[in-house]
């Protein structure tokens, strides 16, 4: 059997081993993200810009049809870091054996939506009719491969949970690898187009979840699985829900305002605008992901500490990864900012306008990404605290209600119908809702603290 080695999260200083922990989280989350950039690239270079849309079209709704169910993953790795953390292996154990199950559930219940009703959720968004077919074509497709990425994401949150960043990162390394070669093959020899490239996604994400389930069940501590205890114990299932549940929500509504904001782009009626917002979404996301490893680094150190009732530690690690997060975000924001016509040009080959369309965007969403870092840093260390509704409320206030009501009021108005009025609805949101979580956050340490003084007296 493997041996297991682990970050201890609960002891000693935490600058140097929150580093330790996110950079192959950073890396990981790069790796994962190539995927779809894969597909953009791809197709951008063999089939033209239309393709490019209509895989970028599908974006937002993916995102909002998964994560209900990905934020379940999240709730499985808060219960296991804060069982970790107490020391209670059998807690831990049943965790596990109810979460694999559930990812593959979810993934059932996933193929069959996302198959059956990928065409009429595209046309509820407007999608233009020279890109909806390519776009239905790939859903249907992409949707064939969801319960391996439910299980690799259920799988990786375990790991992460016990200290281990190292092992999603080399699967991933594998699988990006053959993502990439089979991207390729399927679009140039098989002249696949977007199913191609969807299809190469699929076997790539199995082959990721297959090689995270085995280290898995070679691990011989707490979190080894064990494929005949596999079952779904209640009790863990309602804790899974408790923490995971909110967090799929608030997911899926942040989802439902982007899914408005494409549809208001979708609304210019111009593929060369869909299609340069598309390519600079991808360039984005390389920026996003790399953020959102200090969120998961926050979740999962504020889970163990907190599940050792190590209190005194939580701020710090907060302070900590804010102020990591934002460093990162504006030095590879504005960098990507600067790089963004050749960038750009790697996804779009036949339009100089859509290039264009994308510096627009990029210029939005580049230079204040950052605070849409620290919001969710924040989000973290409260999850990590298994306070899962209070960032819920907050982000369906914050970012959805204030996209939502910017676009059916601001960008409703005649003079202000354009596309730097859309994208400034972005930065606005992240800051009112970083204010208020932050806020949120240290009014449950409060809380703490005044219960742990009265139990002293």
């Amino acid at each position: 059997m493997a041996k297991t080695v682990n970050l201890d999260m609960c002891q000693g200083p935490l600058f140097g081993k929150i580093i330790r922990y996110t950079i192959p989280i950073i890396l990981t989350n790069l790796l994962q993200l190539l995927f779809n950039a894969a597909d953009l690239v791809v197709v951008g270079r063999y089939c033209g810009s239309i393709s490019v849309a209509a895989v970028g079209a599908t974006a937002s709704i993916i995102n909002l049809i998964t994560n209900l169910f990905i934020g379940l993953a999240v709730g499985a790795g808060v219960v296991v870091a804060q069982g970790l953390g107490a020391g209670k292996d059998d807690e831990v154990q049943k965790t596990i054996h109810t979460s694999i199950p559930a990812a593959l559930i979810s993934g059932i219940i996933l193929t069959v939506v996302g198959i059956c009703c990928a065409k009429t959720f595209l046309a509820w968004m407007g999608t233009p009719d020279n890109v909806i077919g390519l776009s239905t074509t790939y859903m249907r497709v992409y949707f064939f491969g969801i319960t391996s990425t439910l299980v690799y994401n259920y799988g990786a949150a375990i790991l992460r949970a016990a200290g281990d960043t190292k092992s999603p990162l080399i699967f991933l390394l594998i699988s990006g690898v053959v993502n990439v070669a089979l991207n390729i093959f399927f679009v140039t020899v098989c002249h696949m187009n977007v199913a191609g490239v969807a299809l190469a996604t699929a076997i790539s994400q199995t082959l990721s979840a297959v090689l995270v389930m085995w280290v898995l069940m070679r691990r011989n501590d707490a979190c080894r699985f064990v494929i005949s205890k596999m079952k779904i114990y209640p009790h863990q299932l309602k804790r899974i829900m408790r923490v995971g549940l909110p967090a799929g929500i608030q997911g899926s509504l942040f989802a439902i305002s982007n899914v408005i904001i494409q549809s208001s782009i979708n609304s210019f009626d111009s593929e060369i605008i869909i299609s340069g917002n598309s390519a600079a979404m991808s360039i984005e996301s390389f920026i996003f992901v790399m953020m959102n490893a200090f969120h998961q680094t926050a979740l999962n150190f504020t889970g163990q500490n907190y599940g050792a009732g190590k209190f005194h530690r939580l701020n710090r690690i907060l302070w900590l990864c804010l102020a990591c997060v934002a460093v990162l975000g504006l030095v590879c924001g504005a960098g990507l900012y600067l790089l963004g016509r050749p960038l750009l040009s790697i996804y779009i080959t036949d339009s100089a306008e859509a290039i264009e369309y994308g510096i627009l965007r990029m210029k939005f969403m580049c230079l204040s990404f950052f605070l849409c870092g620290m919001m969710d840093v924040v989000t973290g260390a409260i999850r990590g605290m298994g306070k899962s509704l209070f960032p819920m409320a907050i982000t369906i206030l914050g970012v959805c209600g204030i996209r939502i009501l910017w676009v059916y009021t601001v960008f409703q108005v005649p003079e202000m119908h354009t596309l730097n009025w859309l994208f400034i609805s972005y930065p606005i949101s992240w800051i009112i809702t970083f204010l208020a979580e932050l806020f949120c956050f240290m009014g449950i340490r409060r809380g703490q603290n005044k219960i742990l003084r009265t139990a002293e007296t």
